[in-house]
């Protein structure tokens, strides 16, 4: 089964709870941003910031995770339902599906090619993916679900044509 343990202290200390399902408002379990750190067993779960999965998401694949990176923020939870076997996204040069086009299907630097900075929108085929601002996972970071066509990444997601690095979530192990 699908789970996340979270703890409101870092090493898996103080108190805990787990979850089996999205929590749209921790805050109405009285578990709002106190989480410090947390395991995931079988697919990954999407913290957010605000409740009701609003505001900066934080992508947990499974594993165990001592401490997390914005620690006493979190104040909703979303488990990934998709199927995250086989992805692929293509990514284009110019808004509206225009332009040069690239298909990708597994987590890729843009730095050492031409699409570097030169996305301005998307279509994902398959699985959920993880678009970062700069190469080697950095900046600024959003997350792109199956069946999203994003036409111009200038007004919808701030980008301005800065896609550098992108990544698609891990599947859990099968339970």
């Amino acid at each position: 089964m699908n789970r996340i343990m979270v703890y409101e202290c870092a090493n898996f200390e103080g108190l805990s709870r787990e979850f089996t399902c999205d929590v749209p408002d921790l805050h109405e379990l009285d578990f709002g941003n106190c989480i410090a750190s947390l395991k995931v067993v079988g697919q990954p779960w999407i913290a957010y910031m605000d409740p009701k999965y609003e505001g900066e998401p934080h992508v947990f694949e499974e594993g165990e995770y001592p401490s997390v990176e914005r620690p006493n923020s979190f104040s909703a939870l979303r488990l990934v339902h998709h199927d995250l076997g086989n992805p692929q996204i293509t990514l284009y040069e110019r808004p509206n599906f225009q332009g040069a086009c690239k298909v990708v299907t597994e987590e890729t630097n843009l730095a050492y090619g031409y699409f570097n900075d030169r996305v301005a929108s998307h279509v994902v085929q398959r699985g959920v993916w993880l678009l970062y601002q700069h190469p080697g996972r950095g900046g600024w970071h959003c997350l792109a679900w199956p069946g999203e066509r994003l036409a111009d990444y200038g007004p919808e997601l701030n980008f301005q044509c800065r896609l550098s690095h992108l990544r698609p979530l891990q599947p859990g192990r099968p339970l």
